[in-house]
């Protein structure tokens, strides 16, 4: 379902369920920039604003989790140019926003293969990774040159590598070998933009995550829009292939 929150301020109901682990696809940030004349560069730049946004909004909401985005393994297809724009604002931001994480005890990881970027945005991960690895609140999780496929198949490879036998292997195992295999699955996963599709994120983790698509650009998308989407998690009801009665007796 597609909602859009009203002027009015949005409250989220006191006692209401909350997710633990919150994972978005921040769709729309080229198609804002067009839509103002702009090169795509300076919607991606906004972009990061409404990221800054959104930590904000799950850390003081004690969600445990928040997993983003940020540059799918399909995203080198487009013009070098952007690319290259787009890896160096990575870095900035990572400068940028590393101390403001590590003063409000976030704990900062990168997920996704590196070995595509250039050292010294390696050298910006290890950074700040080193400096939250102790942090003991959020965990912020950003995909970067990640896809769903591509984190099933390390895992299997690992698996194969530690000379694990074929008839040890099964789900709870894979799972271990997964780059998120120390978190939570997601219980809500947000996509902006206005695209009804999960474009090879977290494949394995979202099974039965709940899912929440708006037509709203991420650099558009304000804490409004974000608790507007906790109020409706909360009036869902997650079976995990129970009946709804099993799980309404199960809370009573």
């Amino acid at each position: 379902m597609v909602m859009s929150p009203s002027k009015k301020e949005i409250q989220i109901p006191p006692g209401s369920d909350l997710p633990k682990h919150v994972a978005i696809i921040m769709d729309g940030n080229g198609r804002w920039a067009k839509k103002r004349f702009m090169p795509r560069i300076a919607g991606h730049k906004a972009g990061v604003k409404s990221a800054r946004m959104a930590v904000k909004v799950c850390a003081e909401n004690n969600i445990t989790a928040l997993t983003l985005f940020a540059f799918s393994s399909e995203n080198w297809n487009r013009p070098r140019k952007e690319v290259d724009l787009l890896m160096d604002l990575f870095i900035n931001s990572l400068r940028e926003e590393a101390k403001s994480i590590n003063d409000n005890n976030i704990r900062m990881q990168i997920i996704g293969d590196r070995t595509a970027f250039s050292e010294k945005l390696q050298s910006r991960i290890a950074e700040v990774e080193s400096l939250t690895e102790n942090n003991t609140g959020m965990t912020l999780s950003i995909a970067a040159n990640y896809g769903g496929r591509w984190d099933i198949v390390q895992a299997v490879q690992q698996l194969v590598a530690d000379g694990v036998k074929a008839e040890d292997i099964d789900q709870t195992l894979i799972e271990k070998y997964l780059t998120l295999s120390h978190l939570p699955a997601p219980d809500l996963f947000i996509r902006t933009g206005g695209e009804h599709r999960i474009s090879n994120f977290l494949l394995w983790q979202i099974a039965y995550t709940e899912q929440y698509f708006t037509d709203t650009l991420w650099p558009d998308f304000s804490e409004e829009h974000f608790i507007q989407a906790f109020c409706d998690y909360a009036g869902r009801q997650r079976r995990f292939g129970k009946t709804g009665e099993q799980v309404e007796s199960e809370h009573a």
